[in-house]
């Protein structure tokens, strides 16, 4: 196969931080070739290096067997690259052959549309990625896999011969992610070369040909993906044995501190739930996609007031009727979309952790930044985060390390609960076994975990108990000891199985 892409001895260097490191890195025609390596290996550079987002220090970069001597992302797609992101870049309020005729149509503004020929264009590339989308529908309408589609249809539109695919599963289901992998074999056999980026490994073994780890900004291997196990590739990326992803730790139970009693909101469709957590335990939220998990996290938090039963915070009911009521209270929620609501990219490391906690560091009108930044500092040494300083925006960051901001801006209210709603979402498995470890040593403080988690390892190997919620209800508790994938997955479904434990 004739070689599409070949980037030698690649480097990057940023305020203090080396990116990549002499990266070598090879692409062939009508192959898949994966990219793994921890949040912070430098995938991320080097694909807006090829991209030409951002110039390389050193290193020479061929396209089609020409060496490029100046890039930028006109000149990159010029050359036939094209990346498509998890949050695809679509307008909205345009429809899907209007966003797929921008950047392929020449001429003025004042030109005349031949409306019929733009949507029979659209059409026909939907059809290569095997998408009967009709042009005319407004992309505000599409799902999250459909505006992919439409993206890589774009893509071959422009003649793209080199496509990127960065994390295109991470939010999908089960039944999404095989459509979509079945898309990536089709173009593969039409002769395209595609950079394929997931921590999702488990997906490489149906897709990629070959495998380029990263870590630390070196390349540390190339393998045909067939040489090489799961076990091995999680120990090149994290560069020694990891036999702990999930590192539970077993820590004496005390008082019952969040007791739920039949609570419901109409609106988000949660209905008669009953649970219970106490001091050092997770109690893990298990469910199919729509199951109620997150909107039963935002009515204990205040954000949908609950409008029928109780909450109860150790033995006494409570009214929460907002945010700022629950973070009195000593509840603290980290919600699922991290770049959302969990950190503010544009601010320093030092202004997210203090977010939650801004009265309490302002007395006579003033704010005590000394305050913040010992706050601050002692959240970077107590979680961990890679940062060479506090005053680093947390846009800069990897995603495990925004997410452990994320953390901190919560855990400097000093909560008795915390809820966590997906929170090894799109990090890799060295950064998940941090995220685990740091909330083992929570548990251990005696603080009350509520976790949500659409992984059912993460599930099963964290919780101490398992409730299962389906249609808005707890539909069945699990203990520890009596759960399997097989148990939680037939309470989801709606298979009769008996509650181990009841709340």
């Amino acid at each position: 196969m004739p070689t599409l892409l070949h980037a030698a001895n690649i480097s990057k260097h940023y305020a203090g931080v080396q990116a990549l490191r002499d990266v070598s890195f090879e692409l062939r025609a009508g192959e898949v070739h994966a990219l793994v390596g921890e949040n912070g290996a430098g995938k991320s550079t080097l694909i807006k290096i090829l991209t030409g987002a951002v110039e390389p220090d050193s290193g020479t970069l061929e396209i089609g067997g020409q060496i490029v001597t100046e890039n930028n992302p006109v000149a990159s797609r010029k050359l036939g690259i094209a990346a498509i992101y998890q949050q695809p870049a679509l307008f909205p309020d345009l429809t899907v052959a209007e966003n797929i005729a921008i950047g392929l149509e020449s001429g003025g503004p004042w030109r005349l549309v031949n409306w019929r020929e733009r949507q029979a264009r659209a059409r026909e590339l939907l059809a290569r990625v095997g998408s009967t989308i009709p042009p005319e529908t407004t992309v505000d309408r599409l799902s999250m896999p459909e505006q992919q589609l439409v993206e890589i249809a774009r893509a071959l539109g422009a003649s793209a011969k080199i496509l990127i695919l960065d994390e295109p599963t991470a939010s999908l289901s089960e039944r999404e992610v095989e459509r979509l992998l079945q898309v990536v074999r089709d173009l593969r056999s039409q002769g395209v070369g595609l950079i394929y980026i997931t921590h999702r490994l488990e997906e490489l073994a149906q897709v990629a040909d070959r495998v380029t780890v990263l870590r630390d900004g070196a390349a540390v291997a190339t393998r045909p993906l067939a040489e090489v196990d799961r076990a091995e590739l999680i120990r090149l990326m994290v560069g020694r044995e990891l036999t702990a992803v999930f590192p539970k730790q077993t820590v004496p139970l005390g008082e019952t501190v969040l007791e739920l009693d039949c609570l419901g909101h109409r609106e988000s469709g949660v209905r008669m739930v009953s649970l219970s957590v106490q001091a050092g335990e997770i109690l893990g939220l298990a469910g199919l996609v729509g199951a109620g998990r997150t909107e039963l996290a935002r009515v204990l938090f205040g954000i949908a007031p609950a409008d029928s039963g109780r909450i109860l915070l150790r033995g006494k009911p409570v009214r929460i009727d907002s945010p700022a009521t629950a973070v009195e209270l000593g509840l603290a929620y980290v919600p699922e979309d991290r770049r959302r609501h969990g950190v503010i990219l544009d601010l320093p490391i030092a202004a997210n952790t203090s977010l939650a906690i801004l009265r309490r560091l302002s007395a006579a009108g003033r704010f005590d930044f000394g305050r913040e930044r010992s706050l601050a500092q002692a959240m970077v040494e107590r979680l961990a985060i890679k940062t060479p300083s506090i005053d680093l925006l947390a846009g800069q960051l990897s995603g495990g390390n925004q997410q452990k901001v994320a953390v901190a801006r919560w855990l400097a209210t000093e909560p008795g609960v915390l809820i966590l709603d997906e929170p090894t979402q799109g990090i890799d498995v060295g950064a998940k076994a941090e995220i685990h470890r740091l909330m083992g040593d929570l548990t251990a403080r005696g603080l009350a975990i509520l976790m949500i988690s659409s992984e059912l390892p993460e599930i099963l190997g964290m919780s101490d108990r398992i409730a299962v919620m389906r249609g808005g209800s707890i539909v069945g508790t699990l203990d520890r000891a009596d759960a399997t994938q097989e148990s939680v997955l037939s309470l989801a479904l709606g298979h009769t199985e008996p509650a181990r434990r009841a709340g």
